[in-house]
């Protein structure tokens, strides 16, 4: 009786496993202003699918008393805040996950905070979402935090929108108020790109139309939450796309096996089908598809697998392996819509990292085309990005990629910007299309190269790079040094700030975005003399760093030698030689580095002078000595 018995369960448990793994899974997530009752409302769905163990519930019902936020209810939003900040201010900060099933689909949910501080982690919640269900507060309509959202879900390519009209207890579930809430979120969705629209008017906290339909609103006859959730149709995988396998890692654990470890972002592939890698383009036929220690005869999109291929090409992390006969763009230039996420501001011309799909590269954006009122969805100019600022802009990388359009294929359009210093992220992106000069302009080859110039100079040619302090010595020194090399023989040019501002750079202020774009120009102007064999030298204040890295990775290592003034604001300012610290302590010139703009010092640079101690003459014979021309 007992090996029957046992029997049984382990049918049971098998029936159950097998009907488990039958439902499919839609991910959704719940997003809107603060205190519209997202968290509520998960823990309510949770609480009704009875997803939560009886323990679970006692110590919901405890804590609901300790913090006392709906007076002697349970409160469900608990079940979701789990950051201790989250429980005492009563708001959700970071995205929380929850996993729950029905018996007709399984559910994985986002919780993503209200604040508009926190608009980034909505960002994050809503990248992988199906579904969103926007909440919104009966007493209080569509307010601005609600159009954010909504316009963030239509930018990351989420089609089908919920809108919960929460809190009707507090408005006498009026329908009145339903309707005219309804009515202008579709008048302020109708430029965005949503698929459908299902308004529920509901009260998470009573339970009213979540799981069970409401006895106080009987002039409702849509779905309740739950059968909208389990109904709702789920996009499908880009299983009839072109394969698109990013390249993750090269697997090569002996000289006789070597394979290409990724996940499918797209597409099929087989044994014996014909893929191409980009950018290089390079073909070969696939002869073994690996998981763990199956050999499969086919892979789906979203498995991760090994590729071999039939014979050795050149590919590594970053490539792109594609279908030969359908193969997707290559670029290195974009019209991208951007998210910024940074509280610090981004400017045109600044040098990021770019995370995109396995590739990680240089970008600057180059343009800003308009940045979005969300209020009054007009188009407005703008030269900088400040926190939650949503534009379309000209993104440009320094190697081409293997891409698609963001709404063509998530994973191979998207993408996210990262501050080269204190590896934040900066911005979160969706690529539109490729900019038609991309496509176009290639590299002429020459025959007389650098190195060809260098011999003919007889030295290599550099950038001698003096940064500081205005009133630091940086042009005293380099026109000294210059004047040292010329009687020497070696071909010089001085590139000094005053001079070029004259002439190349006369249109650009002292803005930061302005500065930004004075070091990019004269970067590439010293990029280009240097590729010319001349000993270029640069007296610029270059205050930021990461302008000042950026211009160190335009040259070949050995080439860029940063030579920082190291002289103190109060010994520069007492020389005030021009009269500019008097007039910026009057407020007479803005963004004055060192009075109200920041200078920050260099990290590691090749040499460091001070003119405090040691006259002009001095140090420009103490650089020569120990530079190598």
């Amino acid at each position: 009786m007992s090996s029957i018995a046992d029997n049984t369960k382990q049918q049971h448990i098998e029936q159950f496993m097998h009907q488990q793994n039958a439902l499919d899974l839609l991910r959704f997530i719940t997003c809107g202003s603060v205190d519209d009752g997202k968290s509520t409302l998960i823990g309510r769905l949770l609480y009704e699918a009875k997803c939560i163990f009886d323990d679970q519930v006692a110590s919901l019902k405890q804590e609901s008393v300790t913090y006392g936020t709906q007076g002697g209810d349970i409160d469900f939003a608990l079940l979701v805040d789990g950051l201790a900040a989250e429980r005492e201010q009563g708001i959700t900060i970071d995205v929380a996950y929850r996993f729950f099933n029905t018996d007709k689909r399984k559910f994985i949910v986002a919780d993503t905070p209200g604040h508009e501080q926190y608009t980034r982690n909505m960002v994050t919640g809503a990248s992988n979402a199906d579904l969103s269900v926007i909440l919104i507060d009966a007493r209080k309509g569509v307010i601005e935090q609600t159009k954010r959202h909504a316009f963030i879900c239509s930018l990351l390519g989420i089609k089908q929108v919920v809108l919960a009209i929460n809190k009707m207890d507090l408005v006498a579930y009026q329908e009145s108020t339903f309707q005219d809430i309804h009515a202008a979120f579709v008048d302020f969705s109708r430029q965005l790109k949503f698929d459908s629209i299902t308004a529920i008017p509901m009260s998470a906290l009573k339970g009213d139309n979540v799981v069970s339909r409401s006895a106080h609103m009987t002039w409702f006859h849509g779905p309740t939450l739950m059968a909208m959730l389990e109904t709702a149709p789920i996009p499908s995988l880009a299983a009839d796309h072109g394969l698109r396998f990013p390249v993750q890692w090269v697997n090569r654990p002996h000289l006789d096996f070597r394979g290409f470890a990724g996940t499918l972002a797209a597409g099929t592939v087989k044994p014996g089908d014909e893929v191409r890698v980009l950018p290089s383009g390079a073909t070969a036929k696939v002869e073994e598809i690996i998981l763990f220690e199956q050999q499969l005869q086919q892979a789906q999109c979203g498995q991760a697998v090994t590729i071999t291929l039939d014979k050795e090409i050149d590919a590594s992390r970053g490539d792109m392996l594609v279908s030969a006969k359908d193969p997707c763009e290559v670029s290195d230039q974009f019209e991208v819509e951007l998210v910024w996420m940074a509280d610090e501001q981004g400017y045109l011309g600044r040098s990021y990292g770019m995370q995109i799909g396995t590739n990680w590269v240089n970008a600057q954006i180059t343009e800003i085309k308009y940045k979005t009122n969300i209020n009054t969805m007009e188009q407005n100019p703008a030269r900088t990005l400040t926190l939650n600022d949503i534009v379309v802009a000209k993104v440009s990388l320094d190697k081409p990629v293997a891409f698609e359009a963001y709404q063509q294929c998530r994973p191979l359009g998207a993408f996210i910007l990262v501050d080269r210093f204190s590896n934040a992220t900066v911005g979160a992106g969706m690529i539109d299309f490729a900019l038609r000069r991309a496509a176009n302009v290639h590299r002429q080859s020459v025959n007389i190269d650098k190195a060809a110039r260098n011999r003919l100079n007889g030295h290599q040619g550099k950038v001698l790079w003096f940064t500081g302090l205005s009133g630091s010595g940086k042009s005293t020194v380099a026109n000294i040094v210059e004047q040292k090399l010329h009687q020497k023989g070696i071909r010089t040019y001085l590139l000094d700030g005053d001079n070029l501002r004259h002439g190349l750079n006369k249109d650009l202020g002292f803005t930061e975005a302005d500065r930004i774009e004075n070091i990019r120009r004269i970067t590439e102007v010293a990029h280009l003399m240097v590729d010319a064999g001349i000993v270029v030298l640069t007296a610029f204040i270059s205050p930021f760093r990461a302008e000042r890295q950026s211009a160190r990775a335009r040259f070949a290592e050995g080439e860029f030698i940063e030579v920082f003034m190291d002289t103190p604001l109060e010994v520069a300012e007492k020389r005030d030689v021009k009269g500019l610290y008097q007039k910026a302590r009057r407020g007479e010139i803005p963004n004055f580095t060192g009075i109200s703009s920041p200078y920050e010092t260099p990290l590691e640079p090749e040499f460091k002078l001070s003119t405090e101690q040691t006259t002009p003459e001095q140090l420009a014979q103490l650089l020569l000595a120990k530079l190598e021309l």
